[in-house]
């Protein structure tokens, strides 16, 4: 995993409600345990069409997404089965942070510990959002911030996951960081 400190980009828009996860990454996708290459396959059903063509009206697949790193979805984002998939292919998509009003805990747990950043906004900030594709935004993962339009906005992060996105770890690079203090530990017992 790369350190996410802050993330500077324009928003593209997803406005669709209850986005699960079969439909982030379809299940015949699922042949692999790599991450890499899944990001072709993100939304497949709704960015390709029957014969296998990109569909010029889907948002992903326009020129003002291109190089949108920050996706605002509708609520109740990553819902359905707890595919780890998921936030890999978003992440090989090139999006590192989503914005929505509520996300499916499993999701959202599967993202933190991957690298892609769920933002839980309100209402009101969620619209404005919205109705403003292609805004610039700024995310700053240390002081917890969504800024954008001389707006602030702050979002919950717990301290574990503040720590492994700033410093690029995932659950076990902690713990391997930790293996000094843990040998210690274990020679004061033994």
């Amino acid at each position: 995993m790369q350190p996410i400190k802050k993330i500077e980009s324009r928003t593209v828009v997803l406005v669709n409600k209850d986005i699960d996860t079969d439909q982030i990454i379809p299940a015949r996708f699922l042949t692999t345990t790599q991450r890499e290459g899944l990001g072709a396959h993100a939304f497949a059903e709704w960015r390709f069409d029957k014969n296998g063509e990109l569909r010029s009206d889907f948002v992903l697949n326009t020129a003002a997404a291109a190089d949108c790193k920050v996706l605002v979805a509708g609520d109740n984002f990553g819902c359905g089965s707890s595919r780890e998939h998921a936030p890999w292919a978003l992440l090989d998509f090139g999006i590192e942070a989503v914005i929505s009003t509520s996300m499916a805990d499993i999701f959202r747990s599967n993202a933190l510990k991957n690298g892609l950043l769920p933002i839980v906004v309100d209402e009101n900030t969620h619209q404005f959002l919205i109705s403003h594709p292609g805004i610039d935004v700024t995310v700053d993962v240390a002081a917890r911030e969504l800024r954008f339009d001389a707006q602030v906005i702050e979002f919950e992060l717990d301290d574990f996951s503040q720590y492994c996105l700033l410093n690029g770890v995932d659950e076990l690079g902690y713990l391997l960081e930790q293996q000094a203090s843990i040998e210690a530990w274990e020679n004061e017992r033994s």
